[in-house]
């Protein structure tokens, strides 16, 4: 009897305690939020000290990332486990976004010795493209057209360029607010890049023919810092700073902001879209690190725990089947995240 007893209020205080959680969760404004029962598997990365820094998916579904601090590129193959590095030719050149084109080179940003740089993994040969413009001088992240254009932000030197590979030659352009700090930038469907101006509570278009910039206003205190576009080409973007998911719609600029589960210091940051329309990002400031599933369709939140802890997952890249690759800088690992199905 005893033991019913005890057994019975042990439910009941669990209960009671869930309860609270919940109301103490919704009470704080914060979205209800389902635990997610993920795959995510991860790998020590072969140079200590490397701080990986963003990831990008191969042509052959390989894991490619940055060693920022070590001045390597890295690829991981995660069928076997097996890395290959590639070291650059300057010993402190800071790679930090990269991104493959459809001949399978590597594309990178000198972050560190202003320049973007072309790695060819067959003969290991790395070009150099040097900023044309001694303010550019910390290119950020890159990502292609579909007309094989290379475009990057360059944060502090707060300009947006695009590199033809075709000349090498390279434009900059510098976006009506000063010291905005472009940083995260998206294509969507009609070619037309997008950007995150970090530092300003704005998002930006630039023209791929005339390199016109347009910005659009976000709530006074947001600072977007990464996006992602869906297939509608409606943006999703994480706010750093107020601890939110923000979308906005270019065709009308209507912005709608989502208060993110770990509150208003959980320092949203990496973020991607998966094919099926799942938006994913990363809690930062929430430690251990968080994964986040936000449904478009349901508004509804779900989330996982990166099972190092993250140490900051600075950018998210999705793959064709679905799978999400995460580079955790602070504990020296990159990892692959498969969605329960």
């Amino acid at each position: 009897m005893r033991l019913r007893l005890s057994v019975a209020l042990s439910v009941v205080m669990v209960g009671a305690a869930l309860a609270a959680a919940l109301h103490s969760h919704a009470a704080a404004g914060l979205p209800a939020v389902a635990e997610l029962n993920l795959k995510i598997r991860e790998w020590d990365i072969p140079s200590k000290g490397g701080h990986p820094h963003d990831p990008a998916v191969g042509p052959d579904g390989s894991l490619w990332f940055t060693e920022q601090m070590v001045s390597k590129l890295a690829r991981l193959d995660p069928t076997t486990g097996e890395f290959r590095e590639y070291p650059l030719k300057g010993a402190n050149d800071g790679p930090h976004g990269l991104v493959a084109d459809r001949d399978g080179n590597i594309w990178y940003t000198g972050n560190f010795a202003a320049y973007i740089g072309k790695l060819n993994p067959r003969t290991g040969e790395i070009t150099q493209y040097k900023m044309p413009d001694a303010k550019a001088e910390d290119p950020h992240t890159a990502v292609f057209d579909a007309q094989g254009i290379l475009w990057f932000t360059v944060q502090v030197g707060n300009m947006v360029g695009r590199l033809d590979p075709e000349t090498g030659k390279i434009d900059l352009r510098s976006p009506p607010t000063q010291n905005s700090h472009p940083y995260g930038i998206a294509i969507n469907s009609k070619g037309v890049p997008f950007f995150c101006e970090f530092n300003s509570n704005k998002i930006a278009s630039i023209d791929p023919q005339t390199m016109q910039i347009r910005e659009y206003p976000l709530p006074a205190a947001a600072r977007p810092r990464r996006m992602a576009i869906a297939a509608d080409d409606v943006i999703y973007f994480t706010d750093f700073e107020g601890g939110n998911l923000g979308r906005l719609s270019p065709a009308s600029g209507a912005v709608r902001m989502w208060p993110s589960p770990g509150g208003g210091k959980s320092e949203p940051y990496g973020i991607a879209i998966t094919p099926d329309g799942m938006v994913w990002y990363s809690e930062s400031g929430v430690k251990p690190n968080t994964l986040i599933r936000f449904n478009p369709r349901t508004e509804e939140f779900g989330r996982a725990t990166i099972p190092s802890g993250g140490g900051t997952v600075r950018n998210i890249a999705a793959t064709s089947d679905g799978r999400l690759f995460l580079a955790c800088s602070g504990v020296n690992k990159v990892a692959v995240v498969d969605p329960a199905r």
